[in-house]
């Protein structure tokens, strides 16, 4: 089956890419490197030539909420309506686990983007997962200073390739609207993963407040509220496997 992959050059992209190829299926990647820009439409629709089934893990880094709602309100748009001119007969868009709960500026271009599918006229599924345990680096690449302020709160980090592995199952299926949340298999403190990612030697040394967020952040918004998929991989077993190769 060809299946195009929009954001296919990034973190989950690219795992994703990898997943379908071992399935047998032919991935599209969809991205500005191959001639494709979300945001002005520009490439879709010969990219989506053909394609059964569109996975959308595109993204924008950034924590300004007028930012993250442009970027998913135009490349949502252009996307959903280039798929369905494309007769894509299904829509698989990874989201995030409490981004209706937490109040937080980058989750409400992520709840715009979920409008937008849920209003298209292509068959959908959303699949919110929770945080990879790349998240651990980000918050910290993201607070500048000699002290790293880090939200309290708990956070059950899923393995950015099993996120990508059921993507990749369900591409094939029947759309399901609201997909069971995947999330990984245990609960961690958001402040002790920074320290123990810091202690490994996977980020530079210095002092880590703890501090409380309002909106939901540290107050379990982040975690899954129902039954659904569970990873396997653990944010230790993570850490063995990626520090070592992390410059300190």
């Amino acid at each position: 089956m060809k299946i195009a992959v929009a954001g296919g050059t990034g973190v989950a992209g690219r795992l994703v890419v990898e997943a379908l190829r071992a399935r047998g299926h032919v991935p599209v990647v969809v991205s500005r490197g191959q001639g494709v820009d979300l945001l002005s439409g520009s490439g879709l629709d010969a990219a989506l030539a053909g394609a059964e089934a569109v996975i959308d893990v595109s993204n924008v880094i950034t924590t300004r909420k007028s930012v993250s709602v442009d970027f998913f309100d135009k490349a949502g748009r252009h996307l959903v309506g280039a798929a369905e001119r494309a007769g894509v007969r299904h829509l698989v868009t990874l989201s995030i686990v409490g981004v209706d709960r937490v109040k937080y500026p980058y989750y409400t271009g992520k709840l715009r983007q979920e409008e937008i599918v849920r209003e298209g006229a292509v068959p959908w599924t959303i699949l919110r997962a929770t945080q990879f345990h790349e998240f651990v680096g980000q918050v910290l690449s993201g607070v500048p200073g000699p002290i790293a302020v880090v939200p309290t709160g708990r956070v059950q980090p899923v393995a950015a390739w099993e996120v990508a592995e059921l993507l990749a199952d369900l591409a094939p299926g029947s759309p399901q609207a609201m997909a069971p949340e995947l999330a990984g298999p245990r609960v961690e403190s958001l402040v002790d993963m920074v320290r123990r990612l810091i202690a490994a030697g996977g980020a530079p040394r210095r002092p880590v407040l703890p501090l409380y967020f309002p909106g939901g952040m540290s107050s379990g918004g982040l975690l899954p509220t129902g039954p659904g998929p569970r990873g396997t991989q653990t944010f230790a077993d993570w850490l063995r496997e990626k520090v070592p190769a992390m410059p300190a």
